[in-house]
């Protein structure tokens, strides 16, 4: 197997890239027709002709999957191709963009609601609605950004792991939560059906999901091609759209009530403006790089490139 493109250092270990597997069936429909939207050795970014899910492969497997998202990726010595240059200093941002999404959330969120986020990082949209009376829980696999999150709301309703896991650990009930989600978590999950139905089963009939995810089909994915920044293969094995992500809920028993890409936006820091223009080119990159000087500044962007959608189990 190649290695990858030079100027693109691999984010893992040179092994675990030679045991990545190839992927030879689309997980949505299983069809193995398909065609290349691009190659970036030793990955490919392919489309399903059948169901026109994007998805990635070969794809990195077990441990090595689960080695991606260690320490090295929540402080990414390369945040263009693998994690963030560093989640933790950025809490005050990831609190304010939830706080403003507050705004589309409080239409599913009853009074006092139970709610379950799963892969919640340091917990950031779990400490937004804590102080509203709701009974929050979460769920993340990678032990080295859920101590932030057990640090501020307690061992006791964060769990490290998997959700299958935490439904024995911490006795979660069929039926118990009004609200579930998922923020820019289920284009990392290998098998994105087994976590979906597992959630229908603990949300109550009356329940709602909340997803946030890329959208591969947006005006700014097909403008930047290859360069889109949501294209990180070691970590982003799906790139759905609203067709694709919609036929993954109904087939996982949910119905969309909504979808679209208001509140899906994010405030950011100008040191990250910098590091993604970075991806476009070097003119780009150097051209951005005084904004290294406004680090301390932020702003809200939304290049409408993620959707939110909110389903209910049918």
């Amino acid at each position: 197997m190649q290695t990858p493109s030079r100027g693109q250092p691999a984010p893992v270990a040179p092994e675990a890239l030679r045991d990545a597997a190839p992927i030879t069936h689309c997980q949505l429909c299983g069809s193995a027709e398909r065609d290349r939207k691009f190659a970036d050795p030793p990955f490919e970014v392919v489309t399903c002709r059948q169901c026109g899910l994007v998805y990635v492969t070969p794809r990195l497997q077990g441990q090595a999957l689960l080695d991606v998202y260690g320490e090295g990726y929540w402080k990414s010595d390369n945040p263009k191709v693998r994690g963030y240059a560093d989640y933790a200093r950025e809490a005050a941002l990831y609190l304010k963009t939830f706080q403003r999404r507050l705004a589309l959330v409080r239409h599913w969120l009853p009074d006092r609601a139970r709610v379950l986020d799963v892969g919640c990082a340091a917990g950031y949209f779990l400490r937004v609605l804590a102080p509203l009376g709701h009974d929050v829980h979460g769920v993340e696999l990678s032990p080295a950004i859920a101590g932030e999150a057990i640090a501020a709301l307690g061992k006791e309703r964060i769990h490290i792991g998997t959700l299958d896991d935490a439904v024995a650990a911490m006795d979660y009930q069929s039926a118990s939560f009004d609200l579930i989600t998922l923020w820019d978590v289920i284009e990392h999950v290998p098998e994105p059906q087994a976590v979906l139905r597992r959630i229908r089963e603990l949300l109550r009939p009356t329940g709602h999901l909340l997803l946030e995810t890329q959208n591969v089909a947006s005006r700014w994915a097909r403008l930047l091609g290859r360069r889109w920044h949501h294209y990180k293969h070691h970590e982003h094995l799906y790139h759905f759209d609203p067709a694709t992500i919609t036929r993954l809920l109904a087939d996982c028993g949910f119905a969309v009530e909504r979808i679209g890409a208001d509140y899906a936006g994010k405030y950011v820091s100008f040191a990250f403006l910098a590091e993604r223009a970075g991806r476009l080119g070097r003119i780009p990159g150097l051209l951005a790089k005084p904004l290294q000087l406004l680090r301390g500044c932020s702003v809200y962007v939304n290049p409408r490139d993620e959707i939110i959608v909110a389903a209910r189990p049918r």
